[in-house]
C-alpha cells in the first residue's frame, strides 16, 4: 500500500510540473509591454550629414491650389447647331467636318418645295404690289382733274399700301430661306434665278465641327438639325470643384490646363461657377475660358486642372521634397535634433501652393527639416 502511495504522489508531481512549464512558455509568448511602433531617432556622421540639406520652418505667405479633373467643351457662345430653314430632301452637301467656313457660306443644298412656293409667292406678291401701286398713283393724278372720287382714290392707296405689305412679307419668307440679293432681284424682274435648290447657310464663321445629314435626307424646317458649326479659337473647360475647395475658388482666378498629351499645359481664366450642385458628384462646376489657338483641346477631351486663387493666406511652408510617405502611405518628415539626430515627425497636409505644401499640424516655426536626403534617412532607418 505504501508503494502505491509513492507512486500516485510522484505521478502527481511529474504533472504540476508540466502544467507549470506550460504556463511559463505561455508568459514568454505574450510580451509583458507592446511592440515598438515609432521609429527611433537616425544618427549620421559627420560624413553622412553633408548628404542632407535642412530648411527653417517659418509663416509665409502664399496663394493655394486647388487641383480638379475638367472637361472641354465648346464655347458655347460662339458654337450653334445649324437648323434646316426649309423642308425637302437634302440634293447636295458642300462641306465636311474639320473644314473651315465664314458666315453665310452654303453647307448644303436642299431640294425643297418651300423654296419654289416662296419663289412663287413673292413673284406674285411683286407683280401685285406694282400694278396696285401704279393704279394708286394714276388715281392720284385724277382727283386732282375730278376724274375720280376722293373715296375711290383713297381706296386705291388702301389696297397699294397692303399690297406692298404683302410682299414685304414674302420677301422675309426668301430671306429667311437664304437666298441671294442677286436671286431676290432676278424673281423679281421675272428671270430665273442662278439656282433653283434652297441654302442651308452658316450662321457663324467657324468650323464644322458635326455633319447631321446625308444626301437624300428628309428634312423638316426649324427641326432637323444639320450641322454644328464652332468658333474652336476659345474652348471651355468644366472643372468639377469639390465642396471643401470651392471657398478657395473665384472668378477671374487664373488656372492651368495640363492635357496630358507630350506635356502640352494651356492657361485660362475662371469666368463663371455654377449655382448648383451636381447631384452625382456633389461638386460644383467652375467654367474656365481657355484659348485654343493651335486647336490642341477637343471637345469631351479629360484634362487636369490647376486653379491658383488670388486670396492670400498665411502658413506654415515646407517643400514638398521635404514630406515622405511611411508603409501606410501617411505623410510625415524628418526634424532635425542635436547631435547629428534626426526624428521622423508626421505631418498633416494643408493646402499645395506650388512646390510647396502648408503643414496644418505636426510642425512649429524654427523646426529645420529634410529637404534633401531624406530618402537616405528612410534607408538608414530600416537598417
Amino acid at each position: 500500500m505504501r508503494a502505491t502511495g509513492t507512486r500516485h504522489r510522484a505521478a502527481a508531481a511529474m504533472i504540476a510540473a508540466a502544467v507549470l512549464a506550460a504556463l511559463a512558455g505561455c508568459q514568454k509568448a505574450d510580451p509583458a509591454e507592446p511592440a515598438q511602433t515609432t521609429p527611433q531617432l537616425v544618427t549620421l556622421t559627420p560624413a553622412q550629414l553633408k548628404r542632407v540639406g535642412l530648411y527653417t520652418v517659418a509663416l509665409g505667405d502664399y496663394e493655394k491650389s486647388v487641383e480638379a479633373t475638367g472637361v472641354v467643351d465648346f464655347d458655347n457662345d460662339q458654337a450653334t447647331s445649324v437648323v434646316a430653314p426649309m423642308s425637302g430632301p437634302v440634293a447636295r452637301l458642300l462641306v465636311e467636318p474639320g473644314q473651315a467656313v465664314r458666315a453665310g457660306q452654303p453647307l448644303a443644298l436642299v431640294s425643297s418645295p418651300d423654296y419654289a412656293s416662296a419663289v412663287a409667292t413673292f413673284r406674285k406678291a411683286d407683280f401685285t404690289a406694282r400694278n396696285a401701286r401704279r393704279i394708286a398713283d394714276a388715281d392720284k393724278d385724277l382727283l386732282q382733274n375730278k376724274g375720280v372720287s376722293a373715296r375711290e382714290a383713297q381706296q386705291a392707296e388702301t389696297d397699294a399700301e397692303n399690297a406692298e405689305s404683302d410682299r414685304a412679307a414674302a420677301l422675309k419668307a426668301l430671306n429667311a430661306l437664304n437666298l441671294s440679293a442677286v436671286d431676290i432681284q432676278a424673281i423679281a424682274a421675272g428671270r430665273a434665278a442662278t439656282r433653283m435648290e434652297g441654302e442651308i447657310r452658316a450662321p457663324i464663321s467657324g468650323v464644322v465641327v458635326e455633319k447631321l445629314i446625308s444626301p437624300g435626307q428628309l428634312l423638316q424646317a426649324g427641326t432637323t438639325a444639320s450641322f454644328t458649326v464652332a468658333n474652336l479659337s476659345k474652348m471651355w473647360v468644366n472643372a468639377q470643384i469639390a465642396g471643401a475647395d470651392l471657398a478657395n475658388v473665384h472668378v477671374g482666378d487664373p488656372a492651368r490646363i495640363d492635357t496630358g498629351l507630350g506635356g502640352a499645359q494651356m492657361s485660362g481664366i475662371v469666368d463663371n461657377i455654377a449655382a448648383e450642385v451636381n447631384p452625382d458628384t456633389r461638386a460644383v462646376v467652375a467654367r474656365i475660358a481657355v484659348p485654343n489657338p493651335v486647336g490642341a483641346l477637343r471637345r469631351q477631351m479629360y484634362v487636369r486642372v490647376h486653379i491658383h486663387s488670388r486670396t492670400p493666406s498665411t502658413g506654415l511652408l515646407v517643400p514638398a521634397s521635404a514630406v515622405l510617405r511611411d508603409q501606410e502611405n501617411l505623410p510625415f518628415v524628418y526634424v532635425a535634433a542635436p547631435g547629428g539626430r534626426f526624428a521622423r515627425s508626421h505631418v498633416t497636409l494643408g493646402a499645395r501652393a506650388g512646390d510647396r505644401y502648408d503643414i496644418a499640424q505636426g510642425l512649429q516655426a524654427g523646426d529645420r527639416v529634410v529637404v534633401d536626403g531624406g530618402l537616405f534617412l528612410q534607408f538608414m532607418q530600416t537598417q
